[in-house]
């Protein structure tokens, strides 16, 4: 669910901000800025721990390639 966040910036970032990014796509440009720097060592971690995991894995790829099997089988 997005938050709402007021922010204050030099004014000369702000005007350079709003003449390089379009006003709707201000929020996305930061975000995406942001995001790395306050989420990314906690996804990184997760993705690090599950592939760790052999049973999991192997258990992840029974099934994607039962996945493909079914497909095979299908008619069209």
């Amino acid at each position: 669910m997005p938050r709402k966040l007021t922010i204050s910036l030099d004014e000369l970032v702000y005007d350079g901000l709003h003449r390089a990014i379009d006003r709707p796509n201000i929020d996305k440009f930061i975000e995406d800025l942001v995001r790395p720097h306050v989420i990314a060592a906690d996804i990184e971690a997760g993705y690090a721990a599950m592939a760790a995991d052999e049973e999991r894995e192997n258990e992840a790829l029974e099934w994607s390639e039962g996945l493909i099997e079914d497909v095979a089988r299908e008619t069209r």
